[in-house]
């Protein structure tokens, strides 16, 4: 992946935009562990969708759906599909009564609904999991932008963008974070269309909407190298595509750090109205990856070079940028789609580390360690944590296993087996309780890894439950086992069934 050379100009933007946050971020440094991923200020609900869009814009969606769309096609609209899908899922089913539950973390909502601290410290650990193997994914993002700016080799690029990312989490929380990535989001959604409006017009197709001017391009794919691009199903089965596609979305209504933005809006039409506008905002960068995928392929193919999977997949996740460079588009062009990478990298990372390390320093030390912590030693157990996650995350990602999105689809994978049932079933059924809850978590996680742990000496069960789109079967069967756990041992307390009923299902606000 190495150029040996050093991309100054597009460096320089990259620099301007790090800056620029760092910045921000400082005016809206956190003071106390209160704001350091836990709690929060509103930011209003078109400001909340714009950090709830930040926040979910990750390496994943602006470099790894177009890699993956790159590669397979049809196949990978899954992706776009199943994450959009969840937030419309979350919407319906979860957004307003998460905010009137009024707890601030999702470990917080499952011990107290669930009246368990052997729960919280379950989904603690699980939210501290999901977090590790979403940022494996941002950081595998970061080294190959950063690898490609500098001129070097991925580990180089790895260990200076996870610098530059820890610094800035360190010294901010969630309000400093929230504000951020409303800005980052502008960067974003800027750097992601403006480059796909130069590329789109210079190939001679429709550039003031290129979302559907690439549409004339796959059929130039067709019937110039016989590439059929939109093909359903070439790159997998029928049931391959809807396990991916259910998994994502279940995965999406149940990531912690999605699930947390709920708690600093004021009510619950904000709580609602946050999350239409995070859609909406969503959108218009998935509506645009398709375009980048098509456009790699045609200039590709039109150069004469040779596309198989075995010698395209090791550069996809970098496939925005090289078709970018490919197309001949100016460099300041290709500077601003390189921020943007970052930048969406940059957010995800951030709200990710500060989940993990108010999932420990909240969840597990406040509350079931030291419940008499100072606000100084809660904040010194986050920025602590944060430290160690990101280590953690950081030695894991010098090999990653996968491409980015792939890597990502695994803790949707762990999200949606465990967490999406058991708020799921915790919001709109007042018998589940604490066994069925802890049964069903536990079950979950063996689901969830059953591919890897199980798979060598059972193929169906790999087979049923592959590692990125387990949820399909797992997330109804852990729904049955919480049922089945609850029906057999006692009911919850009868305060906590008043408080569903009263609180979170009896009044509008």
């Amino acid at each position: 992946m190495s150029n040996s050379t050093v991309n100054l100009l597009p460096l320089l933007i990259v620099i301007g935009v790090l800056v620029l946050f760092v910045v921000s971020g400082l005016r809206y440094k956190s003071r106390e562990a209160s704001d350091y991923g836990v709690t929060g200020r509103y930011t209003g609900r078109i400001g909340g969708g714009a950090a709830i869009a930040s926040n979910w814009m990750s390496a994943a969606s602006f470099l790894g759906m177009a890699g993956l769309l790159y590669l397979h096609g049809y196949f990978a609209l899954a992706y776009v599909i199943g994450w959009t899908g969840g937030y419309v899922l979350l919407l319906v089913l979860m957004a307003g009564q998460i905010r009137r539950f009024g707890k601030y973390t999702a470990p917080d909502f499952v011990g107290d609904r669930y009246e368990s601290g052997l729960a919280r410290l379950i989904s603690a650990v699980i939210s501290i999991a999901i977090s590790v193997i979403y940022c494996v994914a941002q950081f595998k993002g970061i080294g190959m932008v950063f690898g490609w700016l500098f001129g070097t080799g991925y580990l180089p690029g790895l260990l200076l963008g996870a610098a530059v990312v820890i610094s800035y989490v360190v010294i901010s929380g969630m309000l400093g974070v929230a504000k951020n990535q409303q800005l980052q989001y502008f960067v974003i959604i800027v750097s992601f269309i403006v480059p796909l409006m130069f590329m789109a017009h210079k190939l001679g197709y429709f550039w003031l909407l290129p979302q559907f001017g690439y549409g004339e391009a796959i059929s130039d794919l067709s019937q110039e190298f016989n590439i059929l691009f939109a093909a359903p199903f070439a790159g997998g089965s029928l049931f391959q595509w809807t396990a991916l596609c259910f998994t994502l979305m279940v995965g999406t209504a149940g990531l912690p750090h999605v699930l947390s933005r709920f708690y600093i809006v004021p009510n619950i039409r904000e709580a609602r109205w946050s999350v239409v506008w995070g859609l909406f905002f969503i959108a218009l960068i998935y509506w645009s990856a398709p375009a980048y995928a098509v456009f790699a392929r045609l200039l590709e193919a039109r150069a004469g070079i040779p596309f198989t999977l075995a010698t395209a997949a090791p550069a996809a996740d970098l496939v925005v940028i090289t078709m970018a460079e490919r197309g001949g588009l100016p460099g300041w062009v290709v500077g601003i789609l390189a921020a943007g990478a970052v930048s969406a990298a940059f957010a995800t990372v951030a709200g990710l580390l500060m989940t993990g390390a108010a999932s420990f320093s909240h969840d597990i030390y406040y509350r079931l360690i030291n419940p008499r912590a100072s606000e100084a030693r809660k904040m010194t157990i986050a920025k602590g944590t944060t430290l160690a996650l990101a280590a953690l995350v950081l030695a894991i990602a010098v090999k990653p296993a996968a491409m980015i999105a792939e890597i990502t689809a695994v803790a949707f994978a762990l999200a949606g087996n465990t967490i999406f049932p058991v708020f799921l079933l915790g919001i709109w059924w007042g018998r589940a309780n604490r066994h069925g809850a802890i049964a069903g978590m536990l079950t979950g996680i063996v689901i969830t890894f059953a591919a890897p742990l199980f798979g060598g000496a059972f193929p169906l069960v790999a087979t049923l439950l592959p590692i990125t789109s387990s949820a399909l079967i797992g997330a109804p069967l852990v729904i049955a086992v919480i049922i089945v756990v609850s029906l057999c041992t006692p009911p919850p307390s009868v305060e906590i069934r008043r408080f569903l009923a009263e609180q979170v299902h009896g009044h509008l606000d």
